[in-house]
């Protein structure tokens, strides 16, 4: 990038007002601007490394320090536009799908279309809607697609605050949105960072079914079922199957029992509906998707990235935590007839739990029963229209 500072004829202030504007019009609930300094961040994010809590997702530790330096990732960047962009699908069925254990629970921002091309797009509108009225700007747009500190970014261009679970909150509509950024270099003025309003609450660290919520503001990402469900890829540890219930890609575990959710606006992007039937489908049949049906139905999905084989492991284990079925049991021993070691230690662990559960008649041994009975009363109460 170019140093577009000493440009006086353009009145920077006004033209921040047209890109909030503008990003209005391409569907983002909101746009924020940033410098790019985060250096008060460096110190958290060398012990979150140090302590391992990025688990086997190398490339956070390959990049190190330069995701709290945008203009190391882009020369030249001096400001950061960052914007959100909600996703909450219309009937979004949380406690209805957490309740029947039966049933997949997909965290509701994969129930669609994959979000980061459709927002990479709109940055990118974005900015040449900005170079019609700044000849020599330089941009470029990130979703999830490099190195970049998102949430602090967004929480200084005055987007949210960053929660104790993490992620962003915002006051007026709570945390179900995606973030994006563009990152720019021309000296457009700054936003402020609201003030942080989770006081003392600790609901999202108290409700984990995992325990990933180690300290307030940071998680441990090896225990958090979102990791263990889409990142990793060899076997999840015992200690955790039983935890996950019926999830089986993320988890909304922290942001369901988060009381600034009930403010939470619902998305008006059709790509982010329900696709395949997903918010309401049996463990069985999404576990009898054969590897081409699998690619097939989730074309355009995020959950396509993690593959049938995981795919698999994470249905094994929720048919582990599923109510006692013979035809779960009959439908595992088929399966594990032709599935790979990986996927077939997990299916010998979830007809371990069945026969267990045979054993015990009507005893239920899920774990984490009562944890996700208080998330479900919550839901219902808190979040009606979307329960």
């Amino acid at each position: 990038m170019t140093d577009n500072i000493n440009s006086p004829s353009i009145n920077y202030q006004a033209l921040a007002e047209k890109i909030k504007s503008w990003g209005q019009e391409l569907g983002f609930e909101q746009v924020g601007i940033c410098d790019v300094d985060l250096s008060s961040h460096e110190p958290a994010l060398v012990q979150w490394l140090e302590n391992n809590y990025h688990g086997n997702m190398d490339y956070m530790a390959k990049h190190g320090l330069m995701r709290a330096r945008p203009a190391e990732l882009e020369p030249g960047t001096i400001r950061v536009i960052s914007v959100r962009m909600n996703y909450l699908p219309t009937d979004a069925k949380f406690a209805k799908t957490l309740k029947n254990k039966n049933h997949a629970y997909v965290s509701r921002y994969a129930l669609g279309r994959d979000y980061h091309k459709m927002m990479r797009k709109k940055l990118q509108q974005l900015g040449f809607k900005i170079r019609e009225h700044c000849a020599d700007l330089n941009f470029r747009p990130f979703v999830d697609s490099a190195p970049v500190l998102e949430r602090p970014l967004a929480e200084k261009a005055g987007l949210g605050w960053v929660g104790k679970h993490s992620l962003l909150i915002n006051k007026k509509g709570g945390s179900w949105f995606f973030l994006g950024e563009l990152f720019v270099d021309i000296p457009l003025p700054c936003d402020e960072k609201p003030s942080n309003e989770c006081g003392a609450c600790v609901a999202c660290i108290k409700i984990c079914p995992t325990n990933a919520i180690v300290e307030p503001y940071v998680v441990d990402a090896r225990r958090c079922i979102s990791y263990l469900t889409i990142e990793l890829k060899e076997a999840i540890p015992l200690e955790f199957r039983p935890l996950m219930g019926n999830r089986i890609y993320g988890c909304d575990d922290c942001q369901l029992i988060c009381p600034w959710n009930k403010y939470a606006k619902l998305s008006v992007e059709d790509d982010f509906q329900a696709r395949q039937n997903l918010d309401n489908a049996s463990l069985l049949e999404l576990f009898a998707w054969q590897e081409q049906e699998f690619l097939n139905k989730t074309e355009g999905s995020p959950i396509r990235r993690i593959g049938y084989q995981s795919w698999q492991r994470n249905i094994s284990v929720a048919l582990g935590n599923a109510d006692y079925d013979e035809q779960v049991i009959e439908v595992l021993t088929t399966q594990l007839e032709t599935a790979t070691p990986m996927v077939a230690e997990h299916i010998n662990w979830a007809l371990g739990q069945q026969i267990l559960k045979k054993e015990k008649t009507k005893e239920t041994i899920i774990v984490n029963q009562r944890l996700t009975a208080r998330l479900i009363r919550s839901v219902e109460k808190g979040l009606p229209r979307d329960a």
